[in-house]
């Protein structure tokens, strides 16, 4: 009978996204890699290569993981303005001080800054994700444009990067001494800068 392995590939995956996020690639030490996911090195490159190629995994799968919340929003029934708006009174709930989250800023956000002039292929990998839920927005805004949901002249496109400017900025507010009340404000205040982009029936 086969040897079971002590730890579960994806479990071990969750633990790492959970560690960088909170700490960042470079502060984040082998050592604490071992005892975060409970593995001896060996098995740790055995199983995903390297530091780096650890961290790129936990990058996609948070991503990932995002982008299953984000779906389940974007493709509910209702105009999307309304999704986008839940949304950002979303993050507002899950930045709270008590949440459960290692961290309050943005993972790939976190990434970006700290990458960006050490790390290039990190920074490169951060960059086409962001990139790449920036398209999400603006495919599910133009969907909504051409059922009428938005006013015909709206340029989706850039209504996208605005919406992602605006989760990156709350995401990083939250990150400092503030209230819990004060974060969820500022998403009720970024929720009605989309209004004037409502088609008006």
């Amino acid at each position: 009978m086969a040897r079971q392995a002590r730890y579960d590939r994806q479990t071990a995956l969750e633990k790492a996204v959970y560690l960088f996020w909170e700490r960042g690639y470079f502060a984040t030490s082998m050592k604490q890699i071992e005892q975060a996911l409970d593995m001896r090195p060996g098995s740790i490159y055995a199983t995903f290569g390297s530091k780096d190629k650890l961290f790129s995994e936990a990058l996609n799968a948070y991503v990932a993981r995002g982008n299953t919340v984000l779906g389940g929003l974007l493709n509910q029934p209702g105009p999307i303005i309304d999704a986008l708006q839940d949304y950002l009174r979303n993050i507002a709930i899950a930045c709270h001080p008590d949440s459960s989250e290692p961290s309050r800023a943005c993972m790939l956000v976190k990434t970006l800054l700290e990458a960006s002039y050490t790390h290039s292929s990190i920074a490169d990998q951060a960059n086409e994700l962001l990139y790449g839920i920036e398209q999400s927005f603006a495919a599910a805004l133009t969907r909504a444009r051409d059922r009428g949901e938005l006013k015909p002249d709206t340029d989706c496109q850039r209504l996208a990067r605005l919406v992602q400017a605006q989760i990156m900025g709350l995401r990083a507010f939250a990150q400092r001494e503030t209230s819990a009340e004060q974060v969820s404000q500022l998403a009720d205040d970024m929720a009605a800068l989309l209004e004037p982009y409502r088609a008006v029936h």
